[in-house]
């Protein structure tokens, strides 16, 4: 029988770099910074270091200067805390801190993959600049929540696309679900399958449009019940009922 993960332990931090045991290197600016003026760290402290390519690695601050902060590395553990359920999350652009929270709850809750959709009900719109912007801030974002839930993988976010582009070339494989206050299948009544693409409007919804351009790509409408909710709280109880069901909750 295959043994669970051990549940993280102390410091975190992110590191876009290839580790082995036994090497010493500078982290990252940004890990640097959180290191030394966030979390205090000095010379002999001990941390966690993850690359996103699986498992953690012991480090311990080594050297400290006013341009770097080095470390070596100790010892590598194959912790892996990924849920057996593969689930992208394709989540209509909601406005500024909404949209924060729904990624970084979603991350915490295991999701595989975040597509962000401009609809036509998005109060955020955005091109160019100001969305590789955006999307290099929802990447922090995702990242943060990977070091303090102890996830070793970091869900990819995806550029930003229109609904009606990201429907014509949508993963047909998966099972597709949009979550609708107007379903009439419970999400707890949906047979269960391995992998998920959960669709999800933004305020408002989608509009009748878009709904019915989902239904023919093969989303299946689903409901979280008799009561409305929030944008940023539809996001967080449709993944935890689907891990509840299908995943490792």
């Amino acid at each position: 029988m295959k043994l669970p993960s051990p549940r993280p332990n102390g410091l975190r931090l992110y590191c876009d770099l290839p580790l082995s045991p036994g090497a010493e290197i500078a982290l990252p600016e940004a890990a640097a910074r959180h290191a030394l003026a966030v979390l205090r760290l000095q010379v002999g402290d001990t941390l966690n270091l993850f690359n996103g390519a699986g498992g953690e690695y012991r480090a311990s601050l080594v050297a400290v200067s006013k341009r770097e902060a080095r470390v070596r590395l100790i010892e590598f553990h194959a912790a892996e805390r990924e849920s057996p359920l593969e689930i992208t999350l394709a989540l209509g652009i909601s406005a500024g801190e909404r949209m924060d929270y729904s990624l970084q709850k979603a991350t915490e809750l295991g999701v595989s993959a975040i597509q962000p959709l401009a609809t036509e009900r998005s109060v955020v719109k955005l091109a160019g600049e100001r969305a590789d912007k955006r999307l290099l801030h929802w990447q922090h974002v995702v990242v943060a929540a990977c070091e303090q839930c102890g996830r070793n993988r970091v869900p990819a976010v995806a550029p930003v696309q229109k609904l009606y582009a990201y429907l014509a070339a949508v993963e047909r494989n998966q099972r597709r679900l949009l979550l609708s206050a107007e379903a009439a299948t419970p999400l707890k009544r949906v047979p269960p399958a391995a992998g998920v693409v959960l669709l999800i409007g933004a305020e408002g919804g989608l509009a009748p449009a878009e709904y019915r351009a989902a239904e023919a790509s093969g989303f299946e409408p689903v409901s979280l019940g008799p009561r409305i909710l929030r944008t940023e709280t539809a996001p967080v109880a449709a993944l935890a009922i689907l891990q509840a069901l299908w995943g490792d909750i």
